[in-house]
């Protein structure tokens, strides 16, 4: 006996407001029948001596110390900008004195 019925795949189909034709309905019926089994499937292989995971492989984070390098100083940051002013970026306006 099939999992899903074309009655509750129509349904699902209401829900969802999606407009089925009635060869569609079938055809999805089968699809979701199959998509049921295998997850009854997949349930059935689950022991209780194995541990639930989100990947098959242990990750670990790997991360380099951090090391204090020199920065630019603010000349050096500013030579190559096309304006600066008072030791900053100078940029064009683009919004109004009041906003």
């Amino acid at each position: 006996m099939p999992a899903i019925s074309r009655d509750e795949v129509a349904h699902l189909a209401r829900l969802s407001r999606l407009a089925l034709r009635d060869d569609e309905l079938d055809h999805f019926a089968g699809q979701l029948d199959s998509i049921l089994s295998h997850v009854k499937a997949v349930s059935e292989v689950a022991a209780d001596d194995v541990p639930p995971m989100a990947h098959p492989n242990p990750e670990v984070n790997i991360t380099r110390p951090d090391v204090v390098v020199p920065g630019l100083t603010p000349e050096q940051a500013l030579s190559g900008a096309p304006a600066a002013e008072d030791g900053r970026f100078q940029v064009p306006q683009i919004l109004g004195e009041g906003e």
